[in-house]
C-alpha cells in the first residue's frame, strides 16, 4: 500500500472572465507511485499539475504537500523540491547538456564539480551517452533531449516529478522507449510522479493509478488502470477508454501460463529425419544453432534461410502480457506465437487458439474476483 504524499482537497480554478479550469477536484496522490492526469482538452490537466507547484496559484481549496498546505511554503523552494519536465524538454539552447542537467543543483548552491558529477551519473541512468555531455541541445534528438529533460529535473533529488505531456512530441518508438526508461528508473528511485497526457495508451502503459478527468476540470474516476478498464464509472469514461479497452485490459494478464509446443521447434542445420519426426506439426519454427527464431517452414519443404516466412514479434512468458502474446499470434503469417526467453531463444509456441481459451480463462477469474471483492 502506498501513502498518500500530495492531498488536493476541493480545488477550483476560476479565471477572471468566468472560465473554470478546474472545479472542486479532490485527489489523494499516493508516494512513490505514477498517478496519470488524462482527459480531453480543456479539462485541467496542466493546470491542476501547475497547481502543484504553485505556477498557478488555486481560486479555492488547498493542496498538501506531506501534509503542509503549499501556500506557506516560500514558491522558489517549492519549486525546487519538485521536478518538472516538459514537451520539448525546455532546455537551455545556450548550455551544454551536462550544464543542463546541473542547473537545480548550481541554483542550490552546489559546487560545480559536484552538479556536474551528478549531472554526469544522471546522463548514464537516463540512457544518455556521456559523450554527450559537452554538446548543446540542438546537437541531439528529440528523444535525446526529452532524456536531457528528465535527467534535468532528478538533479537535486527531489520527491516529486511533475510531467506535462514530456513524450508527446516525439514518434512512437522513440516514446515507447522512454516510457520503457520513466518505468525502469521510477522502479530504481522510487520517487511520487504526477504525470500529465491526452493518450489513454500511454496512461495505462504508465500508470498506478489513474484519473480521468472530464471537460471543465471535474473527475470521472480515479482508479489502478486494470480497474478503470474493467470497471469505468460511467458512459464518459467508457467512451474515453475507447472500443478496444477489452484488448487494452489484457495488458495485465500474464502470459506464465501458456501452454508452449516445443515439438515444432527445429534447427536450420536439422537433417530430413529430424524434419520428418515433427511433421506433425503445421509448419515448423526454425531456429539458429543458438536457439534464436529465423522463421516458419512446412515440415514437408526442405529448410531454406531465404524462404522461411517471417516469424513475427515474440513474446517472454511471465514477463509479457497476454495481450502481447496474441500480438505475435496475430501478426505471424502462420497464426503463432513465438515465445523466447531473455536472451532471445525459442522455447516454444502457441496457436491463437490456445491464447484465446487462456483469455477467456483469465477473464473468469478476473470476473470472479471482482463479485468475491463486492
Amino acid at each position: 500500500m502506498f501513502g498518500v504524499l500530495i492531498r488536493i482537497d476541493a480545488v477550483t480554478k476560476r479565471y477572471p472572465d468566468g472560465t473554470v479550469a478546474v472545479d472542486r477536484l479532490s485527489l489523494d496522490i499516493p508516494d512513490r507511485a505514477i498517478t496519470v492526469l488524462v482527459g480531453p482538452s480543456g479539462c485541467g490537466k496542466t493546470t491542476t499539475l501547475r497547481m502543484i507547484n504553485r505556477m498557478v496559484e488555486p481560486t479555492e481549496g488547498s493542496i498538501l504537500l506531506d501534509g503542509a498546505d503549499i501556500r506557506q511554503q516560500p514558491v522558489n523552494s517549492l519549486r525546487r523540491s519538485m521536478g518538472y519536465v516538459i514537451q520539448n524538454a525546455g532546455l537551455f539552447q545556450h548550455r551544454t547538456i551536462l550544464d543542463n542537467i546541473a542547473t537545480v543543483p548550481r541554483l542550490l548552491g552546489w559546487s560545480k564539480p559536484k552538479a556536474r558529477g551528478r549531472a554526469a551519473e544522471l546522463m548514464e541512468r537516463v540512457g544518455l551517452d556521456t559523450s554527450l555531455a559537452k554538446r548543446y541541445p540542438y546537437q541531439l534528438s528529440g528523444g535525446q533531449q526529452q532524456r536531457v529533460g528528465v535527467a534535468r529535473a532528478l538533479a537535486a533529488d527531489p520527491p516529486v516529478l511533475l510531467m506535462d505531456e514530456p513524450f508527446s512530441a516525439v514518434d512512437p518508438v522513440v516514446r515507447k522507449g522512454l516510457q520503457d526508461e520513466l518505468l525502469r528508473i521510477q522502479d530504481e528511485l522510487g520517487k511520487t510522479i504526477v504525470f500529465v497526457t491526452h493518450d489513454i495508451d500511454e496512461a495505462i502503459k504508465l500508470g498506478t493509478m489513474v484519473a480521468v478527468l472530464r471537460t471543465g476540470g471535474r473527475l470521472a474516476q480515479f482508479a489502478p488502470p486494470a480497474e478503470l478498464l474493467s470497471e469505468p464509472a460511467d458512459t464518459f469514461v467508457e467512451d474515453f477508454l475507447g472500443a478496444d479497452r477489452g484488448i487494452r485490459r489484457l495488458s495485465f494478464f500474464p502470459s506464465d501460463e501458456l501452454p508452449l509446443q516445443t515439438g515444432p521447434l527445429v534447427r536450420l542445420d536439422a537433417d530430413a529425419a529430424q524434419r520428418t519426426a515433427r511433421s506433425d506439426a503445421p509448419y515448423l519454427l526454425v531456429t539458429d544453432a543458438d536457439g534464436r527464431p529465423l522463421g516458419w517452414a512446412e515440415p514437408d519443404r526442405p529448410l531454406d534461410r531465404e524462404r522461411l516466412l517471417d516469424h513475427g514479434r515474440p513474446f517472454r512468458p511471465g514477463a509479457d502480457s497476454l495481450r502481447t502474446a496474441l500480438d505475435g499470434a496475430v501478426l505471424s503469417p502462420t497464426g503463432w506465437a513465438v515465445a523466447v526467453d531473455g536472451d532471445g531463444r525459442a522455447v516454444g509456441v502457441v496457436s491463437q487458439q490456445v491464447i484465446g481459451e487462456a483469455i477467456r480463462a483469465a477473464h473468469g477469474r478476473a470476473g470472479a474476483g471482482v463479485k468475491a471483492a463486492r
